[in-house]
């Protein structure tokens, strides 16, 4: 089979399945809950969610778990709840709160000035309650065993963050005010430590109270399929759909296939971006190459 359209659960195709996720599981889970649907153990995730977080997961089915490191480093958007006013510790709803300073008379400019440092290219530290790895150990761990934990700053890409809603109200006695946002993003954004940032820079405290992932790269809410406990079948994408979709592509000749499926550099192949999927005349697709100097060379050979 070339691996285009889509194959139907139980064929152990390689390929992807855009699940929508629901609150209340962990990535991992998910998995666990996919690789029963599709009868096969090879099953992996790109982009973890946080159990609160609900959208777009992405599962790649056999040889497509190998795609998934490159799928992981498209474009993310998201719908989003921040809360001004309050702090936690997991800078989200799920943990404890820390500060209580509170919000009031927050004009619409302020808010605004202070959603500017926030957008573009921006130094971002991560949430401490995070899977980041401190020394070989998850910080998470790290904060949890009582661990004073402070991550370096890194650079991410919000592309967007702009509020679409706004409620004012008093939570457990404390005056805070709601944020509706829409935030476009690179990987390695986290929503919830631009929550906290944002409630900082206003001089009170911020954490997120909802996150619905909209988009991974080209890939929505409008083809995402509910995982229930209802789910019976799941569609998967195959894997010459997926790259089409993701990646700039080239077509082979057959001396050029050859050379790819033994993992060969292509000196005088001029790829149209700095990576690229190459295809053979058949639609199978071969590999991802990436430029260097006059030609490309292989990043990861998927054909056999």
């Amino acid at each position: 089979m070339s691996g285009s359209g889509r194959a139907t659960t139980g064929t152990a195709e390689a390929g992807l399945v855009v699940v929508d996720k629901p609150a209340g599981l962990t990535s991992h889970q998910v998995v666990a809950r996919c690789r029963r649907l599709l009868g096969t153990r090879k099953v992996g995730h790109a982009g973890t969610l946080d159990p609160m977080a609900t959208g777009v997961l992405l599962i790649g089915v056999n040889r497509a778990t190998r795609l998934l490191g490159h799928l992981m480093l498209t474009r993310k958007a998201y719908s989003a709840t921040l809360r001004l006013g309050v702090g936690t510790v997991t800078d989200d709803a799920e943990g404890e709160t820390t500060l209580r300073p509170g919000v009031t008379d927050l004009d619409p400019a302020a808010l605004e000035a202070a959603l500017v440092p926030l957008r573009g290219l921006i130094e971002q530290v991560p949430t401490a309650v995070s899977a980041i790895k401190v020394d070989g150990v998850r910080s998470y761990a790290r904060v949890r065993a009582g661990e004073d934990v402070a991550l370096a700053a890194r650079p991410v890409t919000v592309h967007r963050l702009d509020v679409t809603a706004r409620r004012d109200l008093v939570v457990d006695g404390v005056p805070c005010v709601d944020l509706d946002v829409v935030v476009e993003c690179s990987s390695g954004t986290y929503v919830r430590a631009l929550a906290r940032d944002l409630g900082t820079t206003l001089g009170s405290a911020g954490h997120l109270t909802a996150l619905r992932r909209t988009a991974v790269g080209p890939f929505g809410l409008d083809e995402a399929v509910p995982l229930t406990d209802a789910t019976e079948s799941l569609p998967v994408l195959g894997l010459t759909d997926v790259v089409r979709r993701t990646f700039a592509t080239v077509v082979l000749d057959a001396e050029q296939e050859a050379a790819v499926r033994v993992g060969r550099a292509l000196p005088g192949l001029a790829l149209p971006a700095e990576q690229a999927a190459l295809l053979s005349v058949e639609d199978e697709f071969l590999a991802l190459y990436r430029r260097r100097g006059d030609g490309a060379v292989a990043d990861a050979v998927f054909c056999g």
